[in-house]
C-alpha cells in the first residue's frame, strides 16, 4: 500500500456523527501552504468565498466566480492530507435550479476533489440540498446572517436579536437539516437562538459569531491572525500577524536601499570584483 493511500481524509459523514460530541473545528484557507498548517490541527477546512473579501479586496462575495473557487479549491487539496475540504459555491451558481446547482457541484467536487460543497440559504434551498444530497454530493448549509444576500440585508447585522423573529431561522435550520445537510453554519445569530437551534436538529451546527453553543465553530483565517483590515466585532483575534509582516517588509526595502544586502561571496563563495 502506497503512502499516500494510507492517508485518510475525514468525511462529510464524519463530521455528521460528530453531533453533540467534540467540539468541531474549522477554519478558511484559500492557499496550499496556509491549508498545511490548518490541516495539522482543523478537522475541516473551507475555501470560502470570502477569498473575494481576503485575497482580492472586494467589498463583498457577490462578485465572486465558480472558476475562482476552483482554482483555490485545488491549492488547499494540494496543501491539505487530513481535514475534510469544502468549497463554497459561489453568487449565481446554484440560485436559478436544483438542476444548476447539481452542475455547478459537480464541476467543483470533480475539479477540486474536495469531500463537500456549501451554499447559503435555509427553506428556500431546502430543495436543492436534497437534490443533490441525493445525487452523490454532501453538502453543508449556511443560515442566520448569508453573506451572499448583501444586497436584500442591506447590512451585516445579526440575526435573531429578539425571541419574536426566531421562527424563520428556525424553520431555515430544520429544512436544510431534514434535507440531508451533514452539518450547517450559523452566522451571527444570538446566543439563545443558537443553543436551541443545535438542540433541535440532526446535523451538526458550526457557529460563527453564534456563541460556543454551536457543535464547532469556524472562522475566517486571515481574521482571527489580525491580517484583516476590517474584522467583525465578535472576532477574537489569536495574532496579531498584520504589523509584523508589515515591519519586516519595511526592514527588507530599507536593507535594499541602503544596499546592505548579501552579496554573491555569501551565496555562491565569490568574490565581486573590484
Amino acid at each position: 500500500m502506497s503512502v499516500q493511500a494510507a492517508i485518510r481524509r475525514k468525511t462529510a459523514p464524519d463530521i455528521f456523527a460528530g453531533k453533540g460530541g467534540e467540539p468541531i473545528v474549522m477554519l478558511t484557507s484559500y492557499h496550499a501552504h496556509t491549508a498545511a498548517l490548518v490541516d495539522r490541527h482543523c478537522d475541516v477546512i473551507l475555501v470560502g468565498d470570502s477569498l473575494g473579501n481576503v485575497m482580492h479586496g472586494f467589498e463583498t462575495t457577490v462578485p465572486v466566480t465558480l472558476d475562482m473557487m476552483i482554482l483555490q479549491g485545488r491549492a488547499v487539496m494540494r496543501g491539505s492530507q487530513h481535514a475534510l475540504v469544502v468549497v463554497d459555491m459561489p453568487f449565481g451558481s446554484y440560485e436559478a435550479s436544483k438542476e444548476q446547482a447539481f452542475h455547478s457541484a459537480v464541476r467543483i467536487l470533480k475539479e477540486t476533489q474536495c469531500g463537500a460543497v456549501k451554499l447559503e440559504g435555509g427553506e428556500r434551498m431546502a430543495e436543492t440540498v436534497a437534490f443533490l444530497t441525493q445525487r452523490g454530493i454532501p453538502v453543508m448549509g449556511h443560515i442566520g446572517l448569508t453573506p451572499q444576500s448583501i444586497n436584500t440585508l442591506g447590512s451585516f447585522r445579526a440575526q435573531g436579536r429578539e425571541e419574536g423573529s426566531w421562527e424563520p431561522i428556525e424553520n431555515d435550520a430544520r429544512a436544510i437539516s431534514q434535507a440531508g445537510a451533514f452539518s450547517i453554519v450559523i452566522e451571527a445569530v444570538a446566543e439563545p437562538l443558537a443553543r436551541k437551534i443545535t438542540g433541535e436538529i440532526a446535523a451538526p451546527t458550526i457557529g460563527i459569531g453564534a456563541s460556543a453553543a454551536c457543535d464547532g465553530q469556524v472562522l475566517v483565517l486571515e481574521d482571527m491572525l489580525g491580517l484583516s483590515p476590517r474584522t467583525p466585532k465578535f472576532v477574537r483575534r489569536y495574532g496579531e500577524l498584520g504589523p509584523a509582516i508589515e515591519a519586516a517588509i519595511k526592514g527588507y526595502a530599507a536593507d535594499v536601499r541602503s544596499r546592505n544586502f548579501p552579496g554573491p561571496e555569501h551565496v555562491y563563495g565569490m568574490k565581486a570584483k573590484a
